[in-house]
């Protein structure tokens, strides 16, 4: 019961697929309709929805908040940056290590270098295309951060120029952790799917908790309310 409690701090949402005629739903089918009640009691704000459909796959669905980092990371370990002749592109690579390993503080920092003025600001280079070389004591303030974005805007245009779409199939390869097919599996197998997708949802997602209006969390030794 505790990780059931603890589902709306870690997912966003669970969606339930499955055909209500089909042998190979039963346990997906089985599952939501055991555990659907006391799921909703112990996480009211949550949406958990049942979506059924002639001969559908049965599944688990959630939402991951993956960020560029857990992309490159997942693409370096997989050693997915591949050349067209199938060998690990070591430029690539190294661009994606070089990205994972940027001081992002320190670029917040001289972003703020010039006073008054926001190098980041939306339109800004079509507003004022040349705004690098207008003002020189603006140029010098910053930089220190022409050094830092034009190294991070290298990068991404490096590990992100791969053939045959490798950053976008990349891409759709982590999103797919957010499903889980359930073909033929049992109610064991579907708790141990939902299971797997809190921990991944743990990892990645950063929720505020939803506590409802009668709920107040007790720590030993508050002064009582």
């Amino acid at each position: 019961m505790s990780w059931k409690a603890g589902l709306s701090r870690n997912l966003p949402i669970l969606r339930f697929f499955c055909c209500n005629e089909s042998p190979s739903s039963r346990g997906v089918f089985t599952w939501f309709n055991d555990n659907y009640h006391e799921l909703k009691q112990l996480n009211p704000a949550m949406p958990i929805l049942l979506r059924t459909g002639d001969n559908c796959m049965p599944a688990i669905t959630t939402e991951l908040d993956f960020s560029q980092n857990d992309l490159l990371t997942f693409m370096i370990q997989k050693q997915l940056f591949r050349d067209e002749n199938g060998t690990v592109s070591e430029a690539r690579m190294e661009a994606a290590k070089a990205y994972l390993q940027t001081d992002w503080h320190e670029l917040q920092r001289q972003r703020w270098a010039s006073p008054g003025f926001d190098p980041m600001r939306p339109f800004i280079d079509e507003e004022e295309p040349d705004w690098r070389y207008t003002n020189a004591e603006r140029a010098k303030d910053l930089e220190a951060y022409f050094v830092l974005k034009d190294a991070v805007d290298e990068q991404i245009a490096t590990f992100s120029s791969g053939p045959n779409d490798e950053y976008k199939k990349a891409e759709n390869a982590l999103l797919m952790c957010q499903r889980v097919d359930l073909w033929g599996a049992g109610p064991s197998e579907v708790e141990a799917a939902v299971k797997h997708l809190s921990r991944l949802g743990q990892k990645f997602n950063s929720l505020e908790t939803d506590f409802p209006d009668f709920i107040t969390e007790y720590y030993p030794g508050a002064e009582e309310l």
